[in-house]
């Protein structure tokens, strides 16, 4: 039995080597072995000529390596979202102090929001 079970595990081992490394057929190169695949990447990136929206990151999918995900990937998108955050964070105060001096001036206080020296009525 012994013998028996040690030529079935040559043979087999001997049929996947063979397998791997010899012939040409699909997936083979023509030198013999495996055709090198490409590296995952990402196939959908955030667009650039326009700002994210909640598609584009429901579309967007990482790649994944050997332990997780790939940090630069990662990074990359972390790294556009935050900047995108902080530009429509920055848009929102903006807007936000635009209307609040708007709704001083209406109730008849422009004042409330000048800075000291400036000269009262003059625009800024």
């Amino acid at each position: 039995m012994f013998w028996f079970l040690l030529i079935a595990l040559v043979v087999v081992v001997t049929a996947v080597a063979l397998a791997v490394v010899g012939g040409d057929g699909p997936g083979r190169t023509a030198t013999g072995g495996l055709a090198d695949v490409p590296p995952d990447r990402l196939v959908a990136w955030l667009p650039s000529d326009r700002p994210v929206n909640r598609g584009d990151l429901e579309a967007l999918r990482l790649p994944v390596a050997a332990r997780g995900y790939r940090m630069a990937d990662v990074d990359d998108v972390l790294d556009r979202l935050g900047a995108e955050l902080a530009e429509r964070d920055a848009r929102i105060a903006e807007l936000e102090a635009s209307l609040a001096g708007e709704q001083a001036a209406a109730m008849g206080h422009p004042e409330m929001f000048e800075k000291p020296g400036d000269a009262p009525g003059e625009p800024r």
